[in-house]
């Protein structure tokens, strides 16, 4: 494995390890407000918040570290990404910012406010909305360079069936993922009432993500004929994907094994996410940027390496920690300890 693929590998876990901890985090968000509307926040919202009090704050480590790491092996991406993308990137951290000071005034605040809770519901969902936009960029087409400028065709990219195939699996994505894990943690917490009405949640919105899947297939197909056939090359990781999603469907549908259910889940994002990546390489922007031709000098990349390595290894093994001292603690789930 040469150094620019290794670098890109740890840095697709971080990526990965964002995708699965911040759809639980957004999608609990949005499911705390929408139950409130419903008047069912008295049957959730205590589940939520349990979850989310010890880990939001954490949730973006994940893609911080991916940032520092993307600009640190392959400094092109600052130029190109970061030129472009600067209108969606800012979006995305006033929408963080937001999201942020809102959870601490509803959870936190002197006066339980259902604006709060809406803001900070609604704003869960727009961040993967503007994240997903990076991925649509990276498909090549929108982002232009002459002579010394880079300009994004946002008016192209509008356009694009592709566009909203994308936005449109990122936000069932982030509700499934979350329903699916919120299912499990109610089980566990043995709230019988909470599990029926999360485990509702998660049957609802597994089928459009799959159906959001077959989209972007189709769009891509059209919009980068490249990286579609090297998709088809690279099939067993989606068939794998959906044997997962399959056993995890059955699972929830015979309300039996919550647990294993989101591992079923886990593996589905799992290959489908790696899979996407390996059919996108060697490419990180077409046709502008290769993993190859753009990463830093070998020396500052084998310190990144090693440095991202380590950070991969005191990251994990703190949150399994965060998880056994607050998560999944048996006082702790049921609600009968403080965080």
């Amino acid at each position: 494995m040469t150094l620019a693929l290794l670098g890109i590998t740890i840095l697709w876990i971080f990526l990965y390890g964002y995708l699965i901890v911040a759809s639980i985090d957004f999608g609990a968000g949005f499911f705390a407000y929408y139950s409130r509307r419903r008047k069912k926040d008295h049957i959730v919202n205590g589940i939520i918040q349990r979850y989310l009090s010890p880990v939001w704050e954490v949730t973006n480590v994940f893609l911080i570290f991916f940032i520092v790491g993307i600009v640190g092996f392959f400094p092109d991406t600052a130029y190109y990404y970061g030129t472009a993308l600067l209108i969606p990137g800012s979006l995305a951290l006033v929408l963080l910012s937001l999201r942020g000071s809102f959870y601490a005034f509803a959870h936190y605040g002197a006066r339980d406010s259902t604006v709060y809770y809406g803001i900070y519901g609604i704003t869960g969902l727009l961040l993967p909305a503007a994240l997903s936009t990076v991925l649509v960029a990276s498909e090549g087409g929108f982002i232009v360079e002459e002579g010394r400028k880079i300009h994004l065709l946002i008016g192209k990219m509008l356009a694009t069936p592709y566009t909203y195939a994308v936005i449109f699996l990122a936000l069932v994505s982030v509700l499934f993922i979350s329903a699916t894990f919120l299912t499990f943690y109610a089980n566990k917490a043995g709230d019988k009432d909470a599990t029926k009405l999360l485990h509702s949640y998660a049957m609802i919105w597994s089928l459009p993500t799959i159906i959001a899947s077959l989209l972007v297939f189709w769009t891509i197909q059209i919009h980068n004929p490249e990286h579609y056939a090297k998709m088809v090359e690279n099939g067993w990781f989606f068939v794998v994907s959906f044997v997962s999603f399959l056993i995890a469907f059955f699972l929830l549908y015979k309300r039996r094994a919550y647990g294993w259910a989101f591992i079923a889940v886990m593996l589905q994002f799992f290959f489908a996410f790696f899979g996407y990546g390996k059919a996108h390489l060697p490419y990180l922007l077409y046709p502008y940027i290769t993993i190859n031709d753009s990463i830093n000098s070998p020396e500052m990349g084998r310190a990144l390496v090693i440095g991202f390595i380590a950070g991969l290894c005191l990251l994990v093994p703190s949150l399994i920690l965060l998880m056994r001292l607050f998560l999944f603690d048996a006082k702790y789930v049921k609600g009968d300890k403080k965080n």
